[in-house]
């Protein structure tokens, strides 16, 4: 019943160009922590659907965070050439694709661009910028994750800014899908004020959904 007052782009998600530049400060603690426990949970999410068991998916997510918070600083925005979406689907895909190799034979070496990566060779207006043709069967589901994973932070915020009664009324009406008839009964309340609890935490959501856009 909940649909997004404004369309998810490719690219709306908390790490457009002014989270990059803060990100470039290797000290702002707070940009980092927001940083990981976003895409963290995205690359998980993206790593099990994937196929990968949970513990395959957490190395993928450490893995990726790491090399992530190596090539940050020196990352250069440009949509044009490459979309933060983009590379980070490659990076995160390129992991996948690592851990299903693992399965194959253990013993196999590990691909290049991570010996980079450990060797300190970090320059990624190369080879992580450039989009992996093995990766285009995947693309679908990192879309479905990064669309998920914005909402799941702007509804966690909202819920977090308006009172538990309110709460309760949006997430029966418009996440549970219960019928206004039932959520006026079970709280106690009119019709009226479900309709007018939904539309404003609505309200809320799309204002922060615009806010984590502009970050």
């Amino acid at each position: 019943m909940f649909t997004l007052m404004t369309p998810v782009h490719d690219d709306s998600y908390p790490t457009n160009p002014s989270l990059l530049a803060r990100l470039r400060n290797t000290e702002d603690d707070q940009s980092w922590r927001e940083f990981n426990d976003l895409y963290g949970k995205l690359i998980f999410g993206f790593a099990i659907k994937a196929g990968l068991t949970e513990d395959e998916a957490q190395e993928v997510v450490q893995e990726t965070l790491i090399a992530a918070a190596k090539h940050l600083p020196e990352f250069q925005y440009d949509p044009k050439k490459c979309s933060f979406k983009t590379w980070l689907l490659n990076m995160s895909n390129w992991r996948v694709q690592d851990q299903l190799r693992k399965r194959q034979n253990p013993s196999t070496p590990q691909p290049a661009h991570l010996r980079r990566d450990e060797e300190g060779r970090t320059r990624t207006a190369t080879i992580e910028l450039v989009p992996d043709p093995a990766g285009a069967g995947l693309e679908t589901i990192w879309d479905d994750e990064w669309k998920k994973t914005l909402l799941e932070a702007a509804l966690a915020r909202v819920k977090s800014q308006v009172d538990l009664k309110q709460w309760q009324i949006f997430d029966l009406y418009a996440l549970k899908e219960w019928s206004v008839k039932d959520v006026a009964k079970a709280l106690g309340i009119s019709s009226a004020r479900v309709y007018l609890a939904k539309h404003r935490v609505s309200v809320l959501v799309t204002k922060e959904l615009k806010r984590l856009e502009r970050q």
